[in-house]
């Protein structure tokens, strides 16, 4: 692609969505950061669930995820400043992990983390480069104006882009642009506070916009993740027609509105009373708006709705985005059961793909600057499973359905490839009879079992779809059943 884009809305917006990305259906989004150290966040059994039960303020005061451990800390009661006051006594600033992280990331096996990444099957790695705590992971060469040397001695996003490149992925760079608490230290507590925080300030503005462009023109990112919001301001038009300049193939996420209004006190108390109201009429408010999500701007090349996923076919590309547990960060509070399984990921990712969307899936580096063996077990399991099944997934787009069952209750989900579609049958230990819903037994004449070199019998289940299987085959968290080019439901 060698067109040029010009700083509007009109000319980004015909950046098409390249194949590379469409294709590579699995991306690991590596969280690393101060927080790192620490590593710790509450137990909770799902984000999702502790937001609809205890509303903003309870989610918050509760947050699981170890990488906002910085604003968790802070929050009076909360468990996380208990285990802070416990752990490194309740004076113990949150810059003084800085030289245990130095240490930690000096020492870090990268190019062990990017195997890891290819191992799993990806296709692309994000890399946090500034969380919400402000810390850059490059050597930065932008003014900071509170904080002086407040960056990673080693440039780890060079190194890490470096590690993932030659493993044969993409690589991809995270920024949060919405939150920077090393430069606005508001501390979020309640609903308003998520808006609040955002610094609103030129000064912000052209700091952010500075970090992006040397992001861009230092690592050349496959894949530009901007997280929040964008600080109001500035030209964000002309920030991605930069990128697009310079990464013809890049994509951009969805995370990049801009909040508009005037800000000042009275405001600002107008939008914290009513942060108030909504705590207080929580339990009132209907269930399907009490979910986190994103605010969209202008222009992406993708969603980003995290910790969920969708009942049908989405018509714009989207990229399911969540942890291996309950954080993005390493959490050394997790446990076992907090993590998914290998057959719970392998599901995940398959039901993700069925509806038009890539999987982010979530893991980082503790405090020795390596990944947690909790954290790569599903992650392994995966890998092994994409080493027989990989070629089904990779490169394929939705189908005329995303879903169905079997005649016995059990999950499957469509994909089509290569001309071909492919039925993935969610189930470890499927009947040795297979009879799939809906689908027409007249429009598949030849069925093959990816990964076994045997026939597969087919016949007419009245007009559902009867499928044989082989009496020994490779024991799997989904098998894949390649139905031929002519598969079609019902109607």
């Amino acid at each position: 692609m060698s067109e040029r884009y010009e700083a509007t809305w009109e000319s980004v917006s015909t950046h098409p969505l390249p194949d590379w990305y469409d294709d590579a259906k699995l991306g690991i989004f590596l969280h690393w950061g101060l927080y790192s150290i620490p590593g710790w966040g509450p137990q909770v059994a799902d984000i999702q669930q502790l937001l609809k039960s205890q509303g903003p303020e309870g989610m918050l005061k509760n947050n699981p995820y170890a990488e906002w451990y910085r604003n968790t800390m802070q929050i009076h009661g909360s468990p996380t400043q208990r285990h802070h006051a416990e752990t490194y006594g309740a004076d113990f600033p949150y810059d003084g992990f800085i030289p245990r992280f130095d240490e930690s990331a000096g020492a870090a096996d990268l190019d062990a983390i990017a195997s890891l990444c290819r191992a799993a099957g990806a296709g692309y790695v994000v890399l946090t480069t500034k969380h919400h705590e402000g810390f850059p992971l490059w050597p930065t060469a932008v003014y900071h104006p509170t904080k002086t040397g407040y960056q990673a001695k080693r440039d780890l996003v060079h190194d890490m882009t470096e590690a993932v490149r030659r493993q044969g992925m993409r690589m991809g760079l995270y920024y949060s642009g919405g939150y920077d608490w090393s430069f606005n230290n508001t501390l979020i507590r309640q609903a308003a506070d998520t808006m609040l925080a955002v610094p609103a300030d030129e000064e912000y503005q052209a700091y952010a916009t500075a970090h992006v462009r040397e992001l861009i023109d230092r690592y050349q990112p496959s894949v530009l993740w901007n997280d929040i919001a964008w600080p109001p301001g500035g030209d964000l038009a002309e920030l991605f027609a930069h990128y697009y300049n310079v990464v013809p193939d890049g994509v951009v996420n969805d995370r990049w509105l801009q909040p508009g209004g005037h800000r000042g006190p009275v405001s600002d108390a107008l939008a914290r009373s009513a942060g108030r109201i909504i705590q207080l009429m929580w339990h009132h408010i209907p269930e399907q708006e009490k979910s986190l999500t994103f605010p969209t701007s202008h222009w992406y090349d993708f969603r980003t709705p995290e910790y969920q996923v969708f009942d049908g076919i989405q018509e714009k590309k989207w990229e399911a985005t969540r942890g291996v547990g309950h954080s993005f960060g390493a959490n050394r509070n997790e446990r076992t059961q907090d993590i998914v399984t290998p057959t719970e990921l392998i599901h995940l990712l398959v039901d993700v793909v069925s509806k038009n969307g890539n999987l982010l899936i979530g893991v980082g580096p503790d405090d020795q600057g390596g990944i947690p063996e909790q954290q790569q077990l599903p992650l392994r399991g995966l890998g092994e499973w994409m080493q027989i099944n990989g070629a089904a997934i990779r490169g394929s787009r939705p189908w005329t359905t995303p879903q169905t069952v079997t005649s016995d209750g059990c999950q499957v989900r469509f994909v089509s490839n290569g001309g071909h579609v492919q039925a993935f049958i969610l189930d470890p230990n499927p009947s040795a009879t297979v009879t799939i819903a809906g689908l027409d037994a007249d429009s598949v004449t030849d069925v093959r079992l990816v990964g076994y070199e045997g026939d597969v019998e087919v016949a007419p289940h009245g007009r559902d779809l009867e499928i044989r299987l082989p009496d020994r085959f490779p024991q799997q968290a989904a098998i894949t059943l390649d139905l031929g080019p002519m598969a079609s439901m019902r109607t």
